[in-house]
């Protein structure tokens, strides 16, 4: 695979991270508001918002920021959860985490949670479109090949997140994936990825 540099893509790509980030954090500013506040109160414990060491660019590593979607004492419950892992690799997924909470469950159907990801956009940690960060234990155990989909900087969406069976996709594959976007990026696949994701999205929502 060709993993040549496209210095005048890179360009491109951030300035339509920056603008396109910087509208939706403003226009959707008091939406922000009102999903924290439901978050905060909905257990009457913890933060609304949940931020946790990712792995982006040339792996260097950043503080990635969610809507809180579990338990506060999530991540000290995840070793005896592991067992029920049903992910293959080094990554962690459970159908029916109990970690999860009920408004959790909406924020993450909807993929709400993931919308506070739009200040590491600003900020220029991420991109719209790219490879999921992965947590630094999950980078520990990554191959050279696996590696590789740290060359770019890390996004919201990328082929495995815009593929409608991506829940049957083993980790070999979606590191191939990832791998793929790296070589064919450019300013027409960014746009179809976010359009294909979206479609997704609204899919998945309605239970189609």
């Amino acid at each position: 695979m060709n993993f040549e540099k496209k210095p005048g893509f890179e360009f491109i790509k951030r300035v339509f991270d920056f603008v396109v980030s910087l509208v939706f954090l403003v226009v959707f500013s008091i939406f922000y508001i009102i999903v924290a506040i439901i978050v905060a109160v909905s257990d009457g414990k913890g933060k609304p918002f949940f931020v946790q060491e990712r792995v982006g660019k040339d792996g260097k590593t950043f503080k990635l920021y969610k809507f809180r979607t579990m338990c506060v004492d999530a991540e000290a419950k995840k070793a005896e959860l592991m067992k029920f892992n049903e992910a293959d690799g080094p990554a962690f997924k459970m159908k029916d985490d109990p970690r999860i909470t009920k408004v959790g469950k909406v924020l993450r159907k909807t993929n709400i949670d993931e919308l506070p990801q739009m200040l590491n956009i600003l900020k220029g940690d991420m991109s719209f479109v790219g490879p999921r960060p992965p947590l630094p234990k999950e980078v520990a155990q990554y191959s050279e090949t696996d590696k590789l989909r740290l060359l770019v900087k890390p996004g919201l969406t990328c082929y495995w997140q815009a593929s409608r069976n991506r829940n049957d996709i083993s980790f070999e594959e979606w590191m191939h994936l990832d791998r793929q976007y790296i070589q064919d990026r450019s300013v027409g696949v960014d746009l179809k990825l976010i359009f294909k994701t979206i479609g997704v999205i609204i899919k998945h929502r309605d239970g189609r």
